[in-house]
Order: C-alpha cells, then structure tokens, then sequence
C-alpha cells in the first residue's frame, strides 16, 4: 500500500491537493475542469477539446477497464492531465491493448490519484475553472505560485490539434460528400456521418472558402475543438463566406464558430459543462434530450437578437443556449455532442437532420 504521496496539484491562489503519481512525470501547467461522466475516460483522455487541460474525473474509478483499439477520438491524444480518485494498472476487459498508465506516459499525459476528487470538484464549482500546476510533492510552495504567475494559457490550441493535410473518410455506401472543417475533430462524429452515407472529406482548420467551394461538397460540417472560439477569427471569416451557399451544422466550437459568423458573441462559463448528464430542451420540437457535453464558452442569447439565427435548444440547468438554426441559410449548431463518447444517445437524430436539411428538406421537420 502507498503511504507517501509524491505528486500534488496546486491552484494559483496556492490551494494544495496531494496524491500519487501514475501516467508520465513531467510537470503541468493547465486548466482545471471536471467531468461527470461514470464512463469514458478513454473517450475523455482522447478528446482534442480537452487540450491544454487537466480534467478531474468525479467517478472515482479509472483505469479498470484499460484502452481499447476502436474506442480513440483522436490518433494522438492531446490533454494535458488526469485527476482521478482511484486507479489501477490491472485492467479487466478482454478488448483492452494497453493500461491507461502507458498511454499516458506514451504520448505525455501527467496523472496524479489518490485525491479527495470530491473537493477537487467542489473547488472547481466554487471557483470556477483556473490553472493549476501538477507537480512533485516536495516543490517548493513559492516555487509553485511563482510559475503560475508566469504561466499564460496558448491560443493556438486549434491549430494544434487540426491536422495539417486533407484527410479522406469515404463512407461504405457513399451517398453525399462533407466538407468538414477540422478544428479536432472527434472520430466518432466521423463515424456517425460515415453511417449515414457521408463521405468525410476532413480539411485543416485554415482551409478557404474557395477550397471549399471547389470541392462543391453536399454539406459543411463544422467540428468540436478546444479553446476560445473567438481566436480563430480566420475561420469564422471563412464560414461567413460559406453561409447561404451550403447546408451547415455545427458542434460544439462548431457551434460556437457559426454564431459568431452571424454576428453573435460568445463567453467563458464559470466552470464550464463536462459530463454525460445535462438535460437539455429542444424549443422546437418540445422534447428534452440527456446530452453529453464538454465546453467552456457558450453564446450569450441576447447577443442572437438581430441575427438570423434563433434559439433552438436550452439547457435546463441553467438556460444556457444550447443550439441554434437559421433556416433561411441551411445552417444549424448545437453546444452538446450528439455523437456522445461517451454519454447517451438521445440526440443522435441531429445527424439525421443534417441528412434532412441536405436533401432539401427542414432542418427539424
């Protein structure tokens, strides 16, 4: 049994979490989030949204069922870190390939277990999400502040993460063609595009609107990926020339990206939502949804007032806009992930409206 701690996380206004080290040792500079989901942390530890973060996981068990070939969002991972309660090296499950610890210390991925999730949690909440430094337990305290101090988050996250080159995913039985701009794109939205007879054709985030429109695809596609939206002004210039020529939808910072093309603005949450369990309501249809969700920026709904784009989903926790649609353009965004790894699968019909909108049809009919 461990009994001297050698890892800690410490916030900039000096509080101190202590536990034990797993995954890779170097030190991090990040961004403290949590996330709610009882299940996924592969999903999670393989999310280019989550780049240039420290995730504190509120299920308190990690690691135990290892990492599975099929179940990556991203050949690369790009988080920053792990904060985890529990966690175990012997994993149990007959598709596993590789104990978490491994990936981690594989592709840079510090981890620290052994903390009181629960506070870590609470302080989160209470404070709102700040930058802390994962670090040895013996580092000096001063030492600790004085590189927070220092320390300024990137802005290039996006161009990080967005692969450099075009990449083709052809569908089984091709029946339209996506352009989807790829900000750190989720494997799994390519999956849910590729069942519905989407071929993806996957272009770096900085692609032009001429490129676009050379390709003359049947819809664009906007991805999930980590950040501000507002610093990657070149794309939303991009979609502004796109807007009315193509059916669009978004997610996530897709989302985010075509409302601020409209016009619109977006800002930071407290601490963001991260989790497998936010209800949300469709105002169209009057339905709620249980949606899976991992962002840090929202768009402020008075912002929308005088734009073509109109609410069309809210979180019921605490009216946040969770999506918008102009249906004079063809485009459509939502905050949540509806291909949902890992989380419920109750807002997968969207793909299907995206279907809808590029056959000629409503967006929500």
């Amino acid at each position: 049994m461990l009994t001297d701690e050698n890892k800690k996380i410490v916030f900039e206004d000096g509080a101190e979490f202590y536990g034990y080290a797993f995954g890779a040792e170097s030190d991090k500079l990040l961004e403290a989030v949590f996330n709610t989901s009882p299940v996924g942390y592969q999903e999670i530890l393989s999310d280019p949204s989550y780049t240039g973060q420290a995730v504190c996981l509120t299920y308190p068990l990690a690691g135990n069922y290892g990492m599975a070939e099929d179940d990556y969002e991203t050949d690369i991972p790009t988080i920053g870190a792990l904060i985890a309660r529990d966690y175990t090296d012997e994993p149990s499950n007959f598709r596993c390939a590789a104990t978490l610890g491994d990936v981690m210390k594989k592709y840079d991925i510090s981890g620290i277990y052994g903390v009181d999730t629960r506070a870590v949690t609470r302080y989160i909440r209470d404070n709102g999400s700040r930058n802390v430094l994962l670090t040895g337990a013996d580092t000096p305290k001063e030492e600790c502040l004085r590189r927070l101090r220092e320390f300024t988050a990137p802005k290039d996250s996006v161009s990080v993460v967005s692969h450099k080159l075009i990449r083709e995913f052809p569908a089984e039985d091709p029946v339209y063609n996506i352009a989807a701009f790829d900000c750190g794109i989720k494997q799994n939205i390519i999956r849910s595009l590729n069942a519905r007879g989407c071929s993806v054709t996957c272009l770096p985030w900085n692609t032009p609107a001429d490129e676009v429109k050379r390709l003359a695809p049947d819809g664009v596609f906007l991805s999930n990926g980590p950040g501000d939206p507002t610093d990657v002004e070149e794309l939303i210039g991009t979609v502004k020339k796109l807007i009315g020529e193509f059916p669009v939808f978004g997610i996530c910072l897709g989302h985010q990206i075509l409302s601020l093309a409209y016009g619109a603005r977006t800002y930071k949450l407290k601490f963001g939502h991260r989790g497998g369990n936010h209800p949300v309501k469709n105002l169209i249809t009057g339905k709620i949804e249980i949606t899976s969700q991992n962002h840090s920026y929202a768009v402020a709904p008075e912002s929308l007032a005088g734009t073509p784009l109109e609410i069309s989903h809210i979180n019921l926790l605490d009216n946040t806009t969770e999506g918008a649609v102009c249906e004079r353009d063809g485009a459509f965004g939502v905050q949540y992930h509806p291909e949902s790894a890992p989380g419920p699968q109750d807002s997968g019909y969207l793909f299907d409206c995206f279907i809808n909108l590029i056959k000629g049809g409503g967006i929500y009919a």
